[in-house]
């Protein structure tokens, strides 16, 4: 057995193992604390609420226990056991030239992965999330929602695909700079063009009706030294009854975007709450920095993936005989997430940070009791679990706890 096949294999099942445990954690703690609810809640949430929010936990993180088993057994069958290799042979029959064949050959290893998770997601709409009553998606709104995915991929990830393969090919040792500087090209082109280009094939997006919440809203966004292109309402409640709001888009062409749940679950100086938390991220430089920071870790792996690209070594070790630039994308594209997995909770603290950071943006431009009733709204109705497994929380969760989340909010308050 090759050096980096044993490597790769003790990797990975560390890290299906670690990824087990956590779980088994979180179904634990979350089960021991289903009967009371904790005390900050206990005015606010029922306990039939506090319940349902343990089973709904329960129920996601078990069938995210079978979906790491998945991913585990399809990762080594696509590598070491030799499956993006079958599929490169199956390709040869069609005779075609490169960067076509290697375009084509990933292209069908992204098709198989996403055919094979198609069940479990099929599972988790319309029976996790409808069994709590959360699915308003139908079965012919899933699949159109599914086709303009593939066809948005290929029209727009194809292109890119191919000028990928084609500057390894022909661009010279610094091929990986090049790909580097098209991908963050591309990566600014969407993230501009989203908003008004691309979400409305899946959505619809209509501009704010209420008066009184817009002009308060517009308040706020003066105040914050905030511009957008308006404020715009979603109709998320035609998949789902979950809530949420978000910024999307840069420069001029930013948009801010409410679901239609949030706005009818909301009071006004709750929904201008949460924006003053969203502005946060906005004016303490959050979203700038990950923009940053992505565009860092990017050329970095794409410059590891250069001179891993020129070791045989790579290939082998991995379930492929020969070097080929579709191989060395693919390898690396299934393989690093396996790597990288054990530095999640260094994200995950980030995030965290930025969040309460938020928080106390929010408590300076609005009540924190606002902002506060907002969450407890949002817990209860997005069926947030408040009584998740410490080690769990500190290695997965982009936001805090709800406990500490409210609790750092009532230092806030008391301060204010």
């Amino acid at each position: 057995m090759a050096p980096l096949t044993l490597i790769f294999l003790m990797v990975v099942v560390a890290g299906t193992a670690t990824r087990l445990w956590l779980a088994g954690r979180q179904i634990a703690a979350v089960t021991r604390h289903r009967a009371e609810v904790p005390v900050p809640f206990a005015a606010t949430i029922s306990a039939g609420d506090h319940r349902k929010a343990a089973d709904y936990a329960v129920a996601r993180t078990r069938l995210g226990r079978i979906d790491t088993v998945i991913d585990a057994l399809l990762l080594l069958a696509l590598t070491v056991g030799g499956g993006i290799n079958a599929i490169d042979l199956a390709s040869r029959r069609l005779t075609l030239t490169e960067p076509w064949h290697g375009a084509l050959v990933i292209l069908c290893v992204l098709l198989v992965v996403s055919l094979i998770g198609l069940p479990l997601s099929l599972w988790s709409t319309f029976r996790v999330e409808a069994r709590f009553g959360f699915n308003r998606t139908s079965l012919p709104l899933f699949v159109m929602d599914r086709v303009k995915g593939l066809l948005l991929a290929l029209v727009l990830g194809g292109p890119l695909l191919l000028a990928a393969l084609a500057l390894m090919r022909y661009a010279g040792p610094l091929w990986w700079l090049y790909v580097w500087a098209l991908w963050l090209a591309v990566s600014l082109l969407m993230t501009w063009a989203w908003p008004a280009l691309i979400a409305p094939l899946f959505n619809r997006f209509s501009p704010l009706a209420d008066e009184t919440l817009r002009s308060r809203i517009e308040t706020l966004l003066r105040r914050c030294g905030f511009a957008s292109r308006g404020v715009f309402v979603v109709d998320g409640s035609r998949r789902s009854a979950h809530g949420n709001a978000y910024f999307t888009g840069v420069g001029r062409n930013k948009r801010i975007v409410f679901f239609d749940t949030l706005i009818n679950t909301l009071e006004p100086e709750e929904i201008e709450a949460v924006l003053a938390h969203e502005l946060g991220h906005f004016r303490l430089h959050h979203i700038r920095r990950r923009l940053l920071v992505s565009a860092v870790l990017a050329l970095a792996g794409l410059a590891l993936l250069g001179w891993l690209a020129a070791r045989p070594w790579f290939y082998q070790g991995l379930g492929l005989p020969a070097a080929s630039n579709y191989g060395a994308l693919l390898l690396f594209m299934f393989v690093a997430p396996a790597f990288t997995f054990f530095v999640t909770p260094l994200a995950a603290s980030w995030s965290r940070r930025d969040e309460f950071a938020a928080d106390a943006f929010a408590a300076e431009h609005t009540p924190a009791a606002a902002l506060m009733a907002a969450l407890v709204k949002l817990y209860r109705d997005n069926a947030t679990t408040l009584t998740p497994d410490p080690v769990h929380s500190r290695f997965y969760d982009s936001h805090p706890p709800a406990l500490a989340r409210i609790a750092r909010l009532r230092e806030l308050a008391a301060r204010a």
